[in-house]
């Protein structure tokens, strides 16, 4: 009603996840880890912890 979002993260039709997030791609993109990528079509969405652990539940494990 507000017109705010919220991240949140949910479950397409193919089985894959969809995030929605803030786009952190130009502040974090040199600070990734040796050992992670990024292609140039992907981008680094940041999601709070308690967005997370809310979704916990709702991943399958398999």
């Amino acid at each position: 009603m507000t017109g705010d979002t919220c991240p949140d993260i949910f479950e397409l039709s193919d089985g894959n996840f969809a995030v929605i997030g803030t786009d952190a791609t130009a502040a974090l993109d040199a600070k990734l880890p040796a050992d992670a990528a990024r292609a140039d079509h992907e981008r680094i969405v940041v999601i709070s912890r308690d967005t997370l652990l809310r979704a916990k539940g709702d991943i399958p494990h398999g």
